[in-house]
């Protein structure tokens, strides 16, 4: 039975943050459905599309973003051609880590939900860093409700 988590990510009505992955036939496995290890390829662009955003606030100077987990739940298949929409919204924010949530779209069902906690990083000490207010500020206003 899906959690209350699980279930927000499957609305997608939820996400205010959303990239476009075309599959490819090289992602297919034997049995002709997309490989489990093109989802997690899926939910990193989704990341990388809402960090990395033109204009928006990012890592500061010295610091980068690492990942810390990842956790991803199949819910349905997909299968070749087509496209992939990947929506990605903030769950929780703390003082140096915030968690991701996201959902997989495949002709209009959600085919996998992920969470991942995402750390800010000193690059010099390679220790933790507190998130900037502007940065907090962003991930605030694109919480999944």
């Amino acid at each position: 039975m899906p959690d209350v988590t699980e279930r927000l990510l499957a609305d997608r009505a939820r996400f205010k943050s959303w990239t476009t992955e075309k599959l490819r036939y090289c992602d297919t496995d034997r049995q002709g459905h997309i490989n489990n290890a093109v989802f997690s390829e899926m939910v990193e662009a989704g990341r990388v599309h809402f960090l990395f955003e033109p204009g928006a606030p990012t890592a500061p100077p010295g610091c980068a973003f690492v990942i810390a987990r990842l956790e991803l739940d199949f819910l349905g298949e997909m299968g070749w051609p087509g496209t992939v929409d990947v929506g990605t919204g903030v769950l929780t924010v703390g003082r140096s880590s915030f968690r991701l949530g996201q959902g997989l779209f495949f002709n209009g069902a959600c085919v996998a939900t992920a969470e991942a906690v995402i750390v800010l990083m000193d690059e010099a000490t390679r220790r933790s860093a507190p998130l900037p207010d502007d940065f907090r500020a962003r991930l605030e206003s694109l919480r999944i409700d």
